[in-house]
């Protein structure tokens, strides 16, 4: 394909080195705050590039910046490198096949979104040099996005407090500006203590933290009857109490994720399933403590970037993918049922395409598809500035998000081109709002706007620390 934007030629440049780095980090998948081999070869790759690093950022060690360019407005490309547990998988097949029996997985093309994110940043960073544009660019390497919300512990922090504007991406079944939308959620820790015995001999001297944990479930699942539409709430045990049933169980815990349309009705709600608890408590003589594990917000839009993002796309077309892409991705679609290759072009309300297996095109601004929201801290970031997501084609569609499937093409020639394809928007994007002050000023001008009619709450309280895990001996 040829270039039609000078910038696309530095991300060409760069290309082949940043690709190298997804694999790596493909190989090499870590859970969230576990990243430390993707964090240090993000780290030598900021370092090579001739950014000026930061690690470490807000005490995080898994979280890095760098930063390239003298004066004028700084623009953030946010990156992520986080795997998913128990989606090991051989990579370039169309099977199941695990490459580590129960080990972690790439099931969410993170290997891809951080590399492209910093690949964008090396092309915007080439840029400025060139023309000697007064500029910044910022690489945000930023792990656990997969439930443990570093973004938002981040902002929390301040690492974002001077950003102008801020651009990232994601990989995904088609190419479009991503919708402005996403479900605040906090993750919970309920941990119930009571009094142990035998459960035969003296069963009326134990109080039962499992019971507790059983008794929330059920109220819980009352409580469903009386929220918003779009709540959500998922539980998980943690600790059930032990593996002997001749003993009552003396402590239990269990992990709720609580989810909302918007901030305001999630932190409601999650009072709501407190009360819960403490009545669960209340009826078995237990005592319950809670513990926030992390928390979300929800997206705010800019749709001023947004435009920009998509005249990007429309500059750019489609991904490139070849003949070969495509009988692999058909290889893919036959392991997919049909509800799932017809879920995407839901979302866009557009009908399931005969003979499609990979999105060579792009889809127009603000479809007005069917919903189907999750959560991330990339929301966070959004209320803190000016941010757009661009979703961009990396494998075929229909591939369920967090599964095997997108695991196994995660290293696929189709991927590479996905990947380099969002650099070139992302950077494009950038390159606008810095060469155009004009753009950058309505673009603030309508994030400060949406800020006074509702004002930003980080929904994770000043005295709760990122779950941090140690350092691997190996690593």
């Amino acid at each position: 394909m040829q270039n039609t934007q000078p910038i696309w030629d530095h991300v060409d440049a760069h290309r082949d080195d940043l690709t190298g780095l997804a694999d790596q980090v493909w190989a090499t998948p870590e859970l969230l705050y576990g990243e430390y081999e993707s964090c240090a070869a993000h780290t030598e790759m900021l370092r090579a590039k001739g950014f000026r690093v930061t690690e470490n950022v807000t005490g995080i060690p898994t979280a890095v910046m760098g930063e390239a360019g003298e004066g004028g407005p700084i623009i953030a490309v946010l990156g992520e490198y986080d795997a998913l547990p128990g989606l090991s998988q051989v990579a370039g097949i169309a099977e199941p096949r695990e490459v580590a029996p129960g080990g972690s997985g790439h099931g969410c093309g993170h290997n891809l979104l951080g590399s492209a994110a910093l690949l964008a940043a090396c092309a915007l960073k080439d840029w400025l040099a060139a023309t000697g544009t007064p500029g910044r660019v910022r690489y945000y390497g930023c792990p656990a996005e997969e439930g443990g919300a570093a973004k938002t512990f981040m902002v929390r922090d301040g690492a974002f407090a001077d950003v102008d504007a801020a651009v990232t991406w994601h990989p995904y079944d088609l190419t479009r500006v991503d919708d402005p939308l996403s479900l605040a959620n906090t993750r919970i820790d309920f941990t119930f203590t009571g009094l142990s015995s035998h459960a035969a001999m003296s069963p009326h001297l134990g109080r039962s933290a499992l019971d507790a944990v059983e008794l929330m479930s059920v109220g819980v699942n009352y409580l469903r009857e009386h929220m918003v539409q779009d709540a959500r709430i998922h539980y998980a045990y943690l600790d059930a109490g032990g593996s002997a049933p001749n003993v009552v169980q003396a402590r239990a815990k269990v992990r709720y994720s609580i989810r909302a349309l918007h901030l305001a009705e999630m932190l409601s709600l999650v009072e709501r399933v407190k009360d819960v608890a403490r009545g669960s408590a209340l009826m078995t003589g237990t005592q319950v403590e809670f513990q926030i594990f992390s928390a979300v917000s929800n997206t705010l839009e800019n749709l001023t970037i947004d435009q920009a993002m998509q005249q990007a796309l429309d500059e750019l077309g489609g991904v490139p993918f070849d003949d070969a892409d495509r009988d692999y991705a058909r290889a893919i679609q036959a392991t997919l049922s049909p509800a799932d290759i017809a879920t995407p072009y839901s979302t866009v309300a557009m009908e399931p395409r005969e003979d499609e297996p990979l999105c060579d095109y792009v889809v127009p601004l603000r479809p007005r598809g069917e919903v189907l929201v999750g959560s991330t801290d990339v929301a966070d970031v959004s209320w803190t500035v000016p941010l757009s997501e661009v979703l961009v084609a990396t494998h075929a569609i229909g591939s369920p998000g967090h599964s095997w499937q997108i695991t196994a093409q995660g290293k696929a020639p189709a991927a590479h081109k996905g990947m380099t394809h969002a650099a070139k928007a992302m950077a494009r994007c950038a390159q606008m709002m810095i060469a155009d002050p004009a753009l950058l000023e309505r673009a603030q001008a309508e994030h400060a706007e949406r800020l006074r009619k509702t004002p930003y709450q980080n929904p994770i309280p000043a005295d709760v620390a990122p779950p941090l895990v140690p350092r691997p001996a190996s690593a």
